[in-house]
C-alpha cells in the first residue's frame, strides 16, 4: 500500500510509517548490525532499520448518519515522549485518533489456577489445590495494544495531530476545528466554522504545538496565513495572538493564486523561534518575532508555474507536500515530483535536488544531484520540465532528531539515507 506518513520517535531509534491500507509498520535501528538491506538503503555502519512490528491501526468504517464511507488510510502518526520501557504512539485516519502501546515481552506466566496450559477455562470443581504462577523465559515478542480511542471529535477530515511538550495533551485539527485531548477530557480550542457555511472563506490545513511552551500552538490556513495562539489568554483560541501573512502582489494575481498559496504543512524549528511552511511552489521560514512576512523564501519547483493549468486539470495542484528541519535547524527539506526532493542550506541559501529511486537503495550508493532543464545550456542528465513524471511524488518525509538520517516515502517505497562522508555535516 502507498505510504501516507513517516515519523521518527524522539530518539530516532524507531521509525513508523502508515499507509493507505490502515497499517502501521515500525522499524527499529539495529545499532550492532553491519549489514545494509536494499529495501532500507544505505544507512552506514552505525546500523540499519529493520522491521520491528506491524499492526493494523484502522479499519474501513461507515458513518451511518451521513451515509459516508470512512477510509482506513492513516493520515498522521506521532510518537509520545517515552516515559518507561514501553513506547506510545498516536495514529489517525480521517475521523478517529488511536493511542497504541508498543512493548516487549520475554517472559510468560505459567501455572494458572483457573486455566490450563492451552488457556482453556477449567471446571472449578476439578481444582483441588492452589498454584502460584511463575514467569518463564520465552522468545522476545513485541506486543502492540490499543490503549484509547479518541472518536467523534471531528466533523471533517483530520489533517494533523501534534503532541504537546507536556507529554500529557495533544491536538488534532480538521478543516474547521482544532481539538485538544487529555486522557478522559477533550474540548475544541479553535472553531472557525461560520454560522452560515456560505460565508466560509478558508479552512485549517495544519496545526502544531510549540516544542517548548505547552501553551502555544500554530495553525495554517488555505489562504496562506499562520495564526499563533496562546491558551493562557483564552480557553477558546478563536482569537489569535499573532497573524503571519505575506502581503499579496496584486499585479501577479491569477485564478491559481489562492490554490498555490495554501499552506500544506507547518513545522516549528527545534529551537522554537522559527516556523517552516510549505505551499505548492515554495518553502518559507518565518520568525515568530516578525509577522509581516517570511524571513526566507525558497523556490522548490518554480518551473511549474507555467504548468499550473495542466496541473489543475490532473488535480496535482492540490497535492500536499510536507517539510522538515534537520536537527540543528540549519537545513530544510521538502518534496517534489519525479521522485525528487529538495534540501536548502539556510546559511548560504543554496538548494540541491536529489532523487529517491531504487538505484540509490543499493549498499554504499551515493545520492546524485539532479537538475530540471528550463532553458539555457543543457547538461547531461538534466530532466526536461515536460518529461517530469507527476505520478512519482515525494509528499512525506522525516529527519532523524539527532543525526543526518532521512526517511523518504516514495509512493509504496520507503528510502532511508545517511550522510556517511561527514556525519557532522547537515547536507
Amino acid at each position: 500500500d502507498v505510504i501516507s506518513t513517516v515519523e521518527f520517535n524522539q530518539t530516532g531509534d524507531l521509525l513508523a510509517t502508515g499507509d493507505k491500507g490502515g497499517r502501521v509498520v515500525i522499524f527499529q535501528r539495529e545499532t550492532e548490525s553491519k549489514g545494509v538491506t536494499e529495501e532500507a538503503g544505505e544507512v552506514g555502519d552505525s546500523g540499519e532499520y529493520n522491521v520491528y512490528s506491524t499492526f493494523q491501526s484502522h479499519e474501513p468504517d461507515f458513518d451511518y448518519l451521513k451515509s459516508l464511507e470512512i477510509e482506513e488510510k492513516i493520515n498522521k502518526i506521532r510518537w509520545l515522549p517515552q516515559q518507561n520501557a514501553a513506547h506510545f504512539l498516536l495514529s489517525t485516519n480521517d475521523k478517529t485518533v488511536k493511542l497504541w502501546k508498543v512493548s516487549e515481552r520475554d517472559k510468560r506466566p505459567e501455572g494458572y489456577n483457573l486455566k490450563d496450559e492451552e488457556g482453556r477455562i477449567k471446571d472449578v470443581s476439578t481444582i483441588t489445590s492452589l498454584r502460584v504462577p511463575v514467569l518463564r523465559p520465552t522468545d522476545l515478542m513485541v506486543e502492540v495494544r490499543p490503549r484509547r480511542v479518541f472518536a467523534n471529535g471531528h466533523t471533517y477530515h483530520i489533517n494533523s495531530i501534534s503532541v504537546n511538550s507536556d507529554g500529557e495533551t495533544y491536538l488534532s485539527a480538521d478543516d474547521l476545528r482544532i481539538n485538544m485531548w487529555h486522557l478522559d477530557i477533550t474540548d475544541h480550542i479553535v472553531d472557525i466554522k461560520p454560522a452560515n457555511m456560505e460565508d466560509l472563506t478558508e479552512v485549517i490545513t495544519a496545526a502544531e504545538f510549540h516544542p517548548h511552551h505547552c501553551h502555544l500552538f500554530v495553525y495554517s490556513s488555505s489562504k496562506g496565513t499562520l495564526r499563533l495562539c496562546d491558551m493562557r489568554a483564552s480557553a477558546l483560541c478563536d482569537r489569535h495572538t499573532k497573524l503571519f501573512e505575506e502581503p499579496e502582489d496584486l499585479g501577479s494575481r491569477s485564478f491559481f493564486s489562492e490554490i498555490i498559496s495554501s499552506v500544506s504543512d507547518v513545522k516549528f524549528s527545534h529551537s522554537g523561534r522559527y516556523l517552516l511552511t510549505r505551499d505548492y511552489l515554495t518553502a518559507k521560514v518565518w520568525d515568530l518575532n516578525m509577522d509581516k512576512g517570511p524571513v526566507e523564501t525558497y523556490q522548490v519547483h518554480e518551473y511549474l508555474r507555467s504548468k499550473l493549468c495542466s496541473l489543475y486539470e490532473n488535480d496535482c495542484i492540490f497535492d500536499k507536500f510536507e517539510c522538515v528541519w534537520n536537527s540543528s535547524d540549519s537545513v530544510i527539506m521538502t518534496g517534489a515530483y519525479n521522485s525528487f526532493f529538495r534540501m536548502f542550506d539556510r546559511e548560504t541559501g543554496r538548494g540541491v535536488t536529489l532523487e529517491a529511486w531504487r538505484e540509490n537503495s543499493k549498499p554504499r550508493a551515493v545520492l546524485r544531484t539532479r537538475r530540471v532543464y528550463t532553458g539555457g545550456k543543457r547538461r547531461r542528465g538534466d530532466v526536461g520540465v515536460d518529461s517530469l513524471d507527476f505520478t512519482k511524488k515525494i509528499l512525506h518525509m522525516a529527519w532523524h532528531p539527532e543525526e543526518n538520517i532521512i526517511a523518504i516515502a516514495a509512493t509504496n517505497n520507503l528510502y532511508i539515507f545517511q550522510d556517511r562522508v561527514n556525519p557532522d555535516a547537515q547536507t
